[in-house]
């Protein structure tokens, strides 16, 4: 039999997401297809590469001005036909923004068919989608903090239901809660938030609960997350009493944006491995690296931090280009890392003003949008490759775990590289 095809350079230190499979293919009549030409490329990785997808929300609805609802990505839709082609070059998952003050700023009248319509543009390309958040005291809906906490627990459990049951088949991920580490605490406005005094008068766990409890039982087959920018022990308490509560969590979502200098391997590896012991599936929800002057550090919230102008530097492109790939490197070899998003595909309306996008406020290209496309759209992606099966019908296919297609004359037939190592996949080509 044919040795195995391999893309270049394999990365000893990501065994654990590669693979050695063996094709067994047989033909419309179930024999094998023996000594034929046939391609077999890869459709979308198992470990999944995402970036929010706000800057295409207009574009897929036809619009022609920006959407000002969202306060991250603020891309004109007249950009949307550029930007959607750099996002599905590169990535296969979006992150949709369900912010409640933006999604329904009046009470009964939310933006759902906007957010499907831009949904199902999203899912007919093959992208996978997230929705994010169902529970936030951030940019909550204005018009809880006049309502009784009685109310805002209705009105917040009523949310999760109408959000996660109108978008099911199509969004069925969520970050069912966001920042509760912070949540009873937030008071960074004026008069309390709604949600802020649900979680203060409730608990955190209680809260978590009712976020994870109704969107389960809108949506039986979602995956769920709990979210947080706070890595320290504080999170891990949460988490440590929400699992011992009996709550079910699918993943954990950890945020790393980092505004004021790169994490570095070492940190990133300890962070992964404090929050693995959990035994769950870790989600990098929230990934971001400048392009241009760095953060001070003595700054404690990010959101205080607003120079006048913050532009991209040709020096820090280099740097982010660098530090992109280190950290992507580094969080695949990782076992426990189950997706990585990236918060922002453009500069232009980037959150808090930041140059954290792969690509410029003008539409071009930075290094960094380069170096991640060679990373995971080369080193570890298998383009469309022609192999001769054997006398038997076999071929040998190496690559990283995920959804492959195999085609001889015209047929084409799907296929999951899903385990590690070596292993046999039968593959039936239809008539």
């Amino acid at each position: 039999m044919p040795a195995p095809h391999r893309s270049p350079a394999p990365d000893a230190s990501l065994a654990h997401r590669r693979t050695d499979a063996v094709l067994a293919v047989r033909d419309a009549d179930g024999a094998p297809l023996a000594h034929a030409d046939v391609v077999v490329e890869q459709v979308r990785p198992a470990l999944a590469l995402g970036n929010i997808g706000f800057d295409l929300v207009g574009f897929a609805n036809g619009e022609e001005e920006a959407d000002t609802g969202s306060p991250f990505g603020g891309a004109a839709p007249s950009r949307g036909a550029h930007l959607a082609e750099l996002f599905l070059g590169l990535y296969d998952t979006a992150t949709l923004p369900f912010y409640w003050g933006g999604f329904e700023p009046v009470r009964g009248r939310p933006d759902t068919a906007r957010l499907q319509r831009t949904a199902r543009w999203l899912a007919d390309r093959g992208v996978r989608l997230k929705g994010h958040p169902l529970v936030w005291h951030t940019l909550t809906a204005d018009w809880l903090r006049d309502l009784p906490t009685d109310e805002v627990e209705e009105a917040q459990r009523a949310r999760i239901r109408r959000e996660v049951g109108d978008f099911a088949g199509l969004v069925d991920a969520w970050d069912a809660i966001n920042e509760v580490v912070i949540m009873p605490v937030f008071a960074n406005e004026e008069r309390t938030n709604g949600i802020t005094r649900l979680c203060r008068e409730r608990g955190r766990i209680a809260t978590v609960r009712m976020a994870f409890e109704e969107a389960r039982g809108a949506n039986p087959r979602a995956t769920l997350l709990l979210n947080d920018f706070d890595m320290s022990t504080a999170y891990e308490c949460l988490v440590e009493g929400v699992l011992e509560a009996g709550v079910q969590v699918d993943a954990l979502g950890l945020q790393s944006h980092m505004h004021q200098g790169y994490w570095g391997e070492e940190r990133t590896l300890e962070v992964l491995d404090r929050f693995a012991r959990f035994g769950l599936p870790i989600h990098m929800t929230e990934s971001t690296l400048l392009s241009g002057d760095l953060m001070p550090p003595e700054v404690e919230d990010l959101n205080d931090f607003r120079p006048a102008s913050w532009p991209s530097t040709p020096e820090g492109e280099e740097r982010q280009a660098d530090e992109l790939v280190r950290h992507y490197r580094t969080l695949a070899s990782h076992p426990a890392v189950e997706a990585i998003t990236y918060w922002g595909l453009t500069d232009e309306g980037a959150w808090l003003g930041a140059p954290v996008g792969l690509v410029r406020a003008d539409g071009t290209t930075k290094p960094s949008y380069d170096a991640l496309r060679d990373l995971v759209r080369g080193e570890w992606w298998l383009p469309p490759t022609t192999l001769r099966t054997d006398g038997e019908g076999r071929v040998g296919v190496a690559g990283h775990l995920g959804d492959y297609r195999l085609t001889h004359r015209g047929a084409g037939a799907d296929l999951a590289l899903a385990e590690a190592g070596a292993t046999t996949v039968e593959v039936a080509l239809p008539r």
